[in-house]
């Protein structure tokens, strides 16, 4: 009788820890998203202030707020100023943000999917069959599916090197981090090189070198008619995995655990590769493939909120916004007059911190294989 009481007090003990738990995340979740979205706001009042032309962040919400209705009798700024706020930075500063947020989500995604801490669009060929769908839509001229045609080919791209990466990697029903990444740098190298030989055989000069730009990545050329489609990819792409999120964590227990509890894994994550590779073709295809996001922020914000899915989905995204904005207002200032390529930012980021984490991997031991 006392041994029973002694293990009822135990579960409770237990499920007050728990529940204690949950609301110490939540409550950091929500704090780190309060953060963030004010971070934000600052990003892009600095993106649409920062450039060749400086315009006070006072002026830049005058002329935000006059765009939107606001009634101003005397304004203070120019009609040449209101033009480049509103017509030339704020579409760049709103892909910025979408095109991070939605990196940052899909390698949040994809680092569940496969159970695997290295796991990024870009370190996996995603993103380089995306840029090879998009850049054979261009050289050879295809417009079967009217505007939407880039976005098409590189998210059967996307998809068709995220498959083929998976296949690789996966050997006897396991797959390790180096077998991973090895396989995703291999399918990379091999898109890459057809993207340079379409790039190099194509008889229009000033457009292979155009395309060549874009392959670095780079927030330029965007306006208001273009940035519908990468915002509603974004919008879709978050709202599912959301609805997913308690699934997302299923897996991160096994491919056992999670079947025990009911879920068809080979299903889901055969709907989610598709959901993911669409999200990467429509971004790839409006910014260029930009890389090293998605591994970046995943791992920063489960410092601050947990791993729970339905908490790091939605500050990843903000996160990722926000550096990526940064990105690009540095990529436009540090060599004023000339613009560096952002993905050559990110690269720089990234790459220190994807080394630093195979080598923590390898400290630890963490080269598990997963189902």
């Amino acid at each position: 009788m006392t041994q029973a009481a002694t293990d009822t007090s135990t579960e409770r003990t237990v499920r007050r820890q728990k529940a204690d738990e949950s609301g110490v995340g939540r409550t950091k979740s929500a704090v780190a998203l309060l953060v963030l979205t004010a971070l934000l706001m600052v990003s892009a009042t600095a993106g649409l202030a920062i450039g060749s032309v400086q315009v006070p962040p006072g002026q830049v919400w005058g002329i935000v707020t006059h765009e939107l209705g606001a009634d101003w009798q005397d304004p203070e700024w120019s009609r040449a100023r209101e033009t480049i706020v509103v017509d030339v930075r704020a579409p760049r500063v709103l892909l910025g943000a979408v095109t991070g947020a939605g990196l940052a989500v899909i390698g949040t995604a994809l680092q569940a999917l496969v159970r695997n801490p290295l796991a990024e669009p870009y370190l996996l060929g995603v993103s380089s069959g995306a840029s090879l769908g998009a850049v054979s839509v261009i050289v050879f001229g295809v417009t079967l599916f009217g505007p939407a045609s880039l976005s098409v080919a590189a998210f059967v791209g996307a998809l068709g090197a995220l498959l083929l990466v998976y296949a690789t990697a996966r050997t006897g029903g396991r797959i390790t981090s180096s077998r991973l990444v090895l396989s995703g740098v291999a399918v990379a190298a091999v898109l890459t090189a057809v993207l340079d030989l379409l790039l190099l055989t194509t008889g229009r000069g000033n457009e292979a070198r155009a395309v060549l730009a874009w392959t670095l990545g780079g927030l330029g050329g965007v306006n208001w008619g273009t940035l519908w489609l990468p915002s509603t990819a974004l919008l879709l792409g978050l709202g599912i995995l959301l609805a997913q999120a308690r699934n997302l964590n299923l897996l991160l227990a096994g491919e056992e655990a999670a079947t025990t509890m009911g879920l068809d894994v080979a299903r889901f994550r055969a709907r989610l590769f598709v959901l993911l590779s669409l999200v990467t073709g429509v971004l790839v295809a409006a910014a260029g493939p930009i890389g090293f996001v998605g591994l970046m922020m995943p791992h920063i914000v489960r410092l601050f909120v947990g791993g729970d899915h339905r908490r790091v989905l939605p500050t990843a995204a903000l996160g990722g916004a926000v550096f990526l904005v940064w990105a690009d207002i540095a990529a436009r200032t540090v060599a004023a007059p000339m613009e560096i390529p952002v993905g050559v930012l990110t690269a720089l980021c990234g790459g220190p911190f994807f080394l630093w984490l195979m080598r923590r991997d390898a400290r630890g031991g963490t080269d598990r294989g997963v189902a």
